[in-house]
């Protein structure tokens, strides 16, 4: 469903993006991801059609991006990072002109808007003006506003930023009915939890690079089952363990203080780039 091949782009001294390769099936939750300024957001932009890559190629559907670019955003829809909403203007609002815009009918606009509403659970602010929505809503709005045309694709950049806990699950729960309901999606996230929940496959991106894709299990099961995380001489030190026991025979042989958990995508990333993915 999404096709690149040896894209980059390059800002001036920067490269941004150097030779990236991907494929992703339809219906696939694909998850991307890496540390601030590593690419994401570029690689984004450059396949909703918001950026020209310097070189390289992507497909939506078959669609080349640059080539094909009308034929190609009709396949996708996107909920950025920051709250792009018109906040003067209400739910219900917003909603339409965003049909409009895909030269949607009246009676389908309003047909769509209804259903889109109950589906992610805020028909009965319809007629509430943005500006009066929480952060959790008005994310359920963008959500609902990407989907407003059909779309075969959605792309989430950085979806659940700066959302609690608890509000980060219940929008969990709507990405994953969206994907059971046939969409793919491209999600990028600073979250490792998110990706380890929602994605089938990861990739790790580092200094506009791919440095790793398969998916999460393949990955935390080349180091192991349980970590093991000790302060030695000032600096953190993890080692890996396939099993609970294993790790508690080390502990009972050592000093010290420990921390035991269960590996996690963050310890791939970590190996691979030497580097800490950061919520921002």
């Amino acid at each position: 469903m999404i096709r690149i091949e040896n894209l980059t782009k390059h800002y001036k001294k920067l490269q941004a993006l150097r030779g990236i390769n991907l494929h992703v099936r339809e219906g696939e939750l694909f998850a991307y991801l890496g540390p601030n300024g590593s690419g994401k957001t570029t690689t984004i932009k450059i396949l909703t059609g918001l950026a020209r890559s310097t070189s390289g190629d992507a497909y939506l559907h078959g669609f080349h991006i640059e080539k094909e670019t009308l034929k190609a955003k009709r396949q996708c829809g996107l909920v950025s990072q920051t709250i792009n909403l018109d906040h003067e203007l209400t739910v219900y609002e917003n909603l339409d002109i965003h049909g409009r815009l895909f030269h949607m009918p009246s009676r389908e606009r309003k047909a769509r808007i209804g259903e889109l509403l109950e589906y992610v659970e805020i028909h009965d602010r319809r007629d509430s003006p943005v500006k009066q929505l929480s952060g959790g809503m008005k994310r359920r709005v963008m959500v609902a506003r990407a989907l407003m045309h059909m779309p075969r694709i959605l792309f989430l950049d950085e979806p659940t930023v700066g959302l609690d806990p608890t509000i980060r699950r219940r929008i969990w729960s709507l990405i994953k009915k969206i994907q059971q309901n046939g969409s793919t999606i491209f999600l990028t996230t600073h979250y490792i939890e998110e990706a380890e929940f929602l994605a089938q496959r990861v990739a790790f991106l580092d200094e506009g690079q791919v440095v790793a894709v398969d998916q999460p299990q393949h990955l935390m099961s080349q180091f192991g089952a349980w970590a093991l995380d000790e302060i030695a001489n000032g600096e953190m030190e993890t080692t890996y363990f396939k099993s609970r026991e294993e790790a508690n025979r080390y502990i009972q042989a050592q000093e010290g203080g420990f921390a035991l958990r269960r590996v996690n995508l963050e310890d791939v990333f970590l190996s691979l780039t030497g580097k800490r993915v950061q919520p921002t």
